[in-house]
C-alpha cells in the first residue's frame, strides 16, 4: 500500500482536449470556419490554446506528435 515510486523525468507534458463551440471564439477565428458548429481545443497544462482542430480523434494526436499528452476536459 505504500509503494514508492520514482518521479519519471521523462514524463510528457499534458495536453488538455475539450470540446468549444464556434461561436465561443473570435469573429476572426469564426469567419476562418464556414458552417464548423463544434471544435476541439488543445490547450497546454498551464492553460495556453496551442491549437483548434475539428476531430475529438485528430486533437489527441496533434498533442502526441509534439510531445504532449493529451487528455480529456469535459
Amino acid at each position: 500500500m505504500n509503494t514508492k515510486y520514482p518521479i519519471d523525468s521523462a514524463v510528457r507534458p499534458i495536453a488538455y482536449v475539450r470540446p468549444i463551440k464556434a461561436s465561443e471564439l473570435p469573429d476572426e477565428i469564426r469567419d476562418q470556419l464556414p458552417g464548423v458548429t463544434d471544435l476541439y481545443a488543445i490547450h497546454h497544462e498551464e492553460g495556453e490554446r496551442l491549437a483548434l482542430v475539428t476531430d475529438r480523434a485528430m486533437a489527441f494526436v496533434m498533442a502526441r506528435q509534439n510531445d504532449l499528452h493529451p487528455v480529456s476536459v469535459h
